[in-house]
């Protein structure tokens, strides 16, 4: 019997195209079918991209302020948790359910949560700890404190929502708690946002030796500008060593089109690459992890103007 994190494991990253809808049956048909598709080819672990629940403001009233439609996006959550376990039990598969505004603490205020789903219908949360500027100033979502580990029988997982990616420090201690497989839900406007993302999410797998599940938003609703525009390309990252994808791309998506980006991933490369790769950057950070880098400033003097 192998024991998690071992063996060959199957997962999905959703180009999850955003549509105009008309009832909550619509969105569940919608995400029902990419589950079941994922399923389908023997997927173990499905990620779907952030904010993908918004698709749910075209429900009410899209003219109002962007930030109140995301509170109003909110109050489903018990119908949305309700139809992703049952959607993850059904067919057997584990859900990393993009993201959905939740409500915080503090009445009015809300958070941008990703729900991890496991296939006996229970579910945990990973809420995104650095908000952009768009989120923080616009749409008033508030940060959430505390970075988590799943241990799940495919191993230790983590979940890093988009910008959350691009702190190095952050995805290396989730590392350093055991995660091999990185889950990166994302949603951004633009290819310079779209590959901030992806260039952080490669080098996140690079220096971490890790598996990341790249799973962009793309598609959009017309007649409300804050998700008229989604840019993105899901994909599966590697490492950047022997054994591993040709330039660390398992498998990726058509830009900006709907798609379910499929492939195998093999646990026990990470477990040899950390071991015995060409270079080992966990390890090598692990040695250092009581030390800071110490970083001296040096004057020079400037060079004498010749004439």
């Amino acid at each position: 019997m192998k024991h998690p994190g071992q063996g060959r494991i199957r997962v999905a990253a959703a180009q999850y195209f955003i549509r105009p809808i008309q009832t909550f049956e619509d969105f569940e048909s919608q995400v029902s079918a990419v589950v079941q598709t994922a399923a389908s080819y023997g997927c173990r672990l499905l990620v779907l991209p952030e904010y993908f629940s918004t698709q749910l403001v075209c429900l009410h009233d899209t003219k109002r302020p962007f930030y109140e439609q995301l509170r109003t996006v909110a109050q489903y959550l018990p119908q949305f948790i309700e139809l992703m376990s049952r959607l993850a039990h059904d067919y057997t598969i584990y859900i990393v359910a993009g993201t959905i505004p939740a409500p915080h603490e503090d009445a009015g205020n809300i958070c941008n949560d990703a729900y991890l789903f496991t296939p006996s219908g229970r579910w945990e949360v990973q809420g995104k700890l650095h908000m952009t500027r768009f989120e923080s100033e616009d749409w008033l979502v508030t940060e959430r404190p505390t970075a988590k580990v799943f241990d799940t029988e495919l191993g230790k997982i983590a979940v890093a929502i988009c910008y959350d990616v691009e702190f190095p420090e952050l995805v290396r201690e989730m590392a350093r708690s055991g995660a091999r497989i990185l889950c990166v839900p994302s949603a951004t406007d633009d290819r310079q946002g779209f590959l901030r993302v992806r260039y952080c999410a490669q080098a996140r797998a690079i220096e971490n030796q890790m598996y990341v599940i790249h799973a962009p938003l793309v598609g959009s609703i017309p007649t409300v500008p804050d998700l008229s525009l989604n840019y993105g390309q899901a994909a599966i990252l590697t490492p950047s060593d022997f054994g591993f994808a040709r330039d660390g791309v398992l498998a990726e998506g058509v830009l900006n089109q709907e798609d379910l980006v499929m492939g195998d991933l093999d646990m026990s490369l990470i477990e040899d690459s950390r071991a015995f790769g060409t270079v080992r950057p966990l390890y090598d950070s692990d040695r250092r992890k009581e030390h800071r880098y110490r970083v001296d400033p040096v004057m020079l003097e400037a060079d004498p103007i010749v004439l």
